[in-house]
């Protein structure tokens, strides 16, 4: 049988077996230092770095804890391997257990949008290559993010001074898939590729993915598909009710790449069902049904000459619905909301050639940004059609004063436009007979202007030290104003506040990191004081579908955003040390700590932050074998806010068992070939996460026991 054919055969397989699912530390790449003149937190693609388009080089792995050490602030790096063990399908399912992260896990499997720092929603950008990823996810903790881990390349955490790139609604960080929809190079063999499958025992859980990029003669292509399904999950002592869920998708991409850059354009495709477990939503079969089209361009230019050394652009648009299917009030089955978002957003960037100054050389990129977002609810939906517009220019520049000492310093000035439908209601939020809430036009404009400056040290023994400072403003969004009915799928009755001011953020972080030799490490500290800070508050009323029903219905819970002065700080610690030479490789130990405290100036405590964590265990990577044993302990959260429960400890013992073995494409039409196991909750624990509003109906999966299989060509 030809290789091709070999290839075929073996993709087709992998993607008709079933799913698996978890999210464990695995191997991974080492990361590459990175400057300003880079424009990116991480190892950045070819055409971001200036490296042939023509062919990569897999980086060499060193450990199984990436730390990007020439960076100003923190940056968590999922990398494609790590991927390919965990097969997280959703965005929360990868970052969950990483310090400083958690996410909602509203739907497990399904809908989990990550939380950083205590940090959600309008404060956590979510993007694919560059562009905002285009759902309804920030609106809802029961939306999913149509955006599928299992096709990235990898998976970037960006949070300091980097994030003034992407608006103020990235106060809080960014969370970067990145792939190669849009081609950025030409194999150096004219194709690859790989082909990911598994199973996982908790859910009866399927999935399939595949990515190919070929190209020749100045021109690359890419494709790229996946699919999931799993049935309702099990949980200690029996099953968590409509739990299921299904995904599918897929994009197809080509790139002109020549000399002195490339310019290409990709079309994806995303649809999805899920269920929502716990409460009404489970009484009443709540479903989700998210279907996403996107198209994505990016381009590069490298000048000969003149004051630009590269100049960039992303332009990106999407269209995204999704309908909430259930039982209504009249115990007919069918649609209960809709909800629409069309989004386009563009994004250039001019960095402009080094310039020798008398203190140092300096590099930067000066940078302009412009999006239109247009949201339309119907039926029973809380947000009346909202249209938001928002421009933006800003600046980076780092000075290197001398090997090893860096400076960097940020601006970015936004302006914001939101138009809607506002809603006046009383001050106690109580229904008064007779009278409806008064609704009429209103347009809000914000300015929010930021800066950041910060400082990076080479100390001894390969540490490097760096602290940052930044002052960030954020205008209030859509839903934060203009908010003023019932979310089915979240048992919500939700109250927006049309005259909300900007939110202001002042942080202060300090960072030590060590990546080479056997000890890899990162710590970090950081406080955030926050003026005019922006939540949601459960005043203990419930409602039915309509104000008039607030005190008087149990369906839905009445919750209302507010503004309150609060303060911010944490820690997030990491680090691995190869104790023990084994073949080629090593034996080690890990550990990790995180922890986030939040509270309001009266001193009650922000709602819904993640408790304190603990973990550590040993690894082996030696010959092709990856080993690992760790256990994760999350601490009982008893800072509650009022209305909150306090939610119980756990501990979540993983462990993983895989083999990575080099075989002769020529025969087996692969060049490698991953085979392993994967144990996630091996005590069978109840595990509940403080951070989400389904925490006291839902546990999260039991003990769960996951075979994966990928192969590389």
């Amino acid at each position: 049988m030809p290789s091709s054919l070999r290839l075929a055969f073996l993709a087709g397989t992998i993607l008709s077996a079933p799913l698996c699912t978890g999210f464990l530390t695995a191997p991974a790449q080492a990361q590459s230092a990175v400057t300003l003149d880079q424009i990116s937190v991480t190892s950045p693609s070819p055409i971001q770095t200036g490296q042939p388009t023509v062919g990569t080089t897999a980086p060499l792995q060193t450990g199984i804890l990436p730390v990007a050490t020439n960076t100003f602030s923190p940056v968590t790096v999922v990398t494609q391997d790590q991927i390919a063990r965990d097969q997280p399908r959703t965005l929360g399912d990868a970052l969950f257990d990483r310090p400083g992260i958690s996410s909602t896990t509203y739907a497990p499997g399904a809908a989990s949008r990550p939380i950083i720092r205590g940090l959600d929603n309008a404060r956590v950008r979510i993007q694919e290559n560059g562009i905002v990823n285009g759902g309804v996810s920030d609106l809802g903790e029961d939306h999913a993010v149509p955006v599928n881990p299992l096709v990235s390349d990898r998976i970037e955490v960006i949070r300091g001074p980097a994030t003034l790139r992407y608006g103020s609604g990235a106060i809080g960080g960014v969370v970067s898939a990145d792939n190669n929809r849009v081609p950025t190079f030409i194999p150096a063999n004219g194709v690859q590729g790989q082909v990911t499958s598994g199973f996982s025992s908790v859910d009866n859980g399927r999935l399939g993915a595949a990515t190919v990029d070929a190209g020749g003669d100045g021109i690359a292509v890419h494709a790229d598909g996946f699919r999931t399904a799993n049935d309702s999950y099990a949980i200690p002592g029996g099953i968590q009710r409509n739990s299921y869920n299904e995904s599918q998708g897929g994009a197809v991409g080509i790139s002109a790449i020549g000399d002195r850059g490339f310019v290409g354009i990709s079309f994806s495709h995303y649809d999805a069902i899920y269920a929502i477990p716990g409460g009404v939503a489970e009484q009443d079969r709540t479903r989700l049904t998210p279907n996403q089209d996107r198209v994505l361009s990016r381009g590069e230019y490298r000048p000969l000459d003149g004051p630009f050394e590269v100049i960039r652009y992303w332009a990106g648009y999407s269209v995204y619905r999704h309908n909430e299917v259930g039982i209504g009030e009249d115990g007919i089955e069918g649609i209960q909301a809709i909800f629409k978002n069309r989004e386009a957003e563009g994004r250039l960037e001019l960095q402009h050639v080094p310039v020798d100054t008398p203190f140092g050389r300096l590099t930067g990129a000066l940078g302009f940004q412009s999006d239109r977002r247009v949201i339309n609810t119907q039926l029973e939906s809380f947000l009346p059609k909202t249209e938001s517009r928002a421009n933006a220019v800003y600046l980076f520049e780092e000075l290197e004063l001398r090997p090893g000492t860096r400076l960097q310093a940020a601006g970015r000035y936004e302006v914001d436009r939101l138009s809607s439908t506002a809603a006046q209601f009383p001050a106690d939020f109580t229904p008064v007979d007779g009278q409806d809430p008064f609704q009429y036009a209103r347009t809000r404009r914000f300015a929010p202007k930021s800066a950041s400056i910060g400082a990076l040290q080479d100390l001894p023994f390969g540490f490097v030290a760096s602290l940052n400072g930044s002052y960030v403003e954020r205008g209030p969004t859509g839903y934060e104003l203009f908010s003023q009915g019932p979310h089915d799928a979240t048992a919500t009755f939700e109250i927006g506040n049309p005259d909300l001011k900007k939110e202001r953020a002042r942080t202060i972080e300090a960072s030590i990191r060590r990546a080479e030799g056997p000890l890899r490490l990162d710590a970090t500290g950081y406080y955030t004081r926050y003026t005019g800070f922006i939540y949601r508050n459960f005043t203990g009323l419930t409602c039915g579908d309509d104000f008039a029903s607030c005190g008087s219905d149990t369906e839905n819970r009445q919750v209302v955003y507010q503004q309150q002065n609060a303060t911010f700080y944490g820690a997030e610690i990491i680090g691995q040390y190869d104790l023990l030479p084994v073949g080629n490789g090593f034996a080690g130990i890990e550990a990790q700590f995180d922890f986030v405290r939040a509270q309001f100036d009266n001193g009650t405590n922000v709602p819904r932050i993640p408790p304190y964590r603990l973990g550590g265990g040993v690894y082996l990577r030696a010959d092709g074998w990856f080993a690992r044993v760790n256990l994760l302990h999350a601490f009982d959260h008893q800072a509650t806010a009022l209305f909150e429960t306090p939610t119980p400890g756990y501990d979540d013992l993983r462990a993983e068992l895989s083999y990575t073995k080099a075989i002769d494409p020529a025969v087996y039409g692969a060049s490698t070939i991953t085979l392993g196991v994967q144990g996630r909750n091996l005590l069978d624990a109840d595990i509940r996460n403080s951070t989400s509003f389904k925490k006291d109906e839902i546990l999260l999966p039991g003990r769960n026991v996951r075979l994966f299989l990928t192969a590389r060509f």
